[in-house]
């Protein structure tokens, strides 16, 4: 339940935003292209990050370029 405490873990790396031209989710409520932010786990197809509600949500890499 590594889950329960991604808020909390150090920072693994930064990505920037790139766009939010979602087909399927709206992810520009919580995503602002060209913003930075810390990436807190990631997987072959998501990072984890903190987004602009200030919680750890999960986006397709597609969304962003790494710092």
């Amino acid at each position: 339940m590594i889950h329960h405490t991604w808020l909390n873990r150090p920072t693994m790396k930064k990505v920037k935003c790139v766009h939010t031209n979602a087909e399927k989710y709206v992810v520009n409520r919580v995503l602002t292209p060209g913003k930075t932010y810390d990436v807190k786990n990631e997987t072959e197809e998501f990072y984890f990050i903190v987004d602009n509600t200030g919680k750890v949500g999960g986006f397709y890499k597609e969304y962003f370029e790494e710092v």
